[in-house]
């Protein structure tokens, strides 16, 4: 009796699988190794595809790696004219995380009035002057980087990691390192003394 009344609906249902539209697969993602791929427009950064390293000498023994965990920006970006590129990079200080040292409150440490000063300022910045191509994966970004109040010039050495569409958005995605100067911004040794090496790892994502 059971299987009597299944029959209609089995046929009802087989007739109508050709009328049923399939499941929408998205576009499997292009990469693409030239800056050019990547369309003029407005780019926001991803801030779950973003690390922000900061390698920082331990009193002249080994480096401390420093992540900062809140990173926030936006690109104008025009292949065609990369020298009128702006970029704004937003870190908020006190959010960040060391590797494991036995010493759970170091980043405390750290942003303690002694140190970032995380209290006092709260962001360091970095706006670009000047985008440099150097081929198609590499080039320069010229810009003033802020911290703890103060501004100094700085350039990052930039390489393209891929562009292009990404499961249906415009994408461009880069690898970017400098040197600072901790003595330039008032950073105290023993901590602060050689050059602080800043690395970042990030994706923009297009939004206009």
């Amino acid at each position: 009796m059971h299987r009597l009344s299944i029959l209609p609906l089995a046929a009802a249902l087989a007739l109508a699988a050709p009328f049923v539209a399939p499941a929408q697969t998205p576009p499997m993602p292009k990469v693409a190794h030239d800056y050019k791929e990547a369309p003029a427009g407005k780019y926001a950064l991803d801030t779950a595809h973003t690390g922000l390293l900061a390698r920082v000498s331990h009193v002249g023994f080994s480096y401390e790696v420093i992540r900062f965990l809140n990173v926030t920006g936006s690109l104008d970006w025009n292949p065609a004219n990369p020298g009128a590129d702006v970029l704004n990079v937003n870190v908020e200080t006190k959010a960040m995380s060391t590797a494991p040292t036995g010493a759970e409150d170091f980043p405390a440490i750290l942003g303690g009035p002694k140190m970032l000063n995380v209290a006092k300022f709260p962001a360091a910045t970095f706006v670009s002057k000047r985008f440099r191509a150097v081929d198609a994966t590499h080039g320069k970004v010229d810009g003033e980087l802020t911290i703890m109040g103060v501004t100094k010039p700085a350039t990052f050495d930039v390489e393209l990691v891929g562009a292009g569409n990404e499961f249906g958005r415009q994408t461009l995605g880069v690898h970017a390192e400098t040197d600072v100067a901790p003595n330039d911004f008032g950073l105290p040794p023993p901590f602060f003394g050689p050059p602080i090496r800043l690395v970042i790892d990030t994706e923009f994502h297009k939004t206009a």
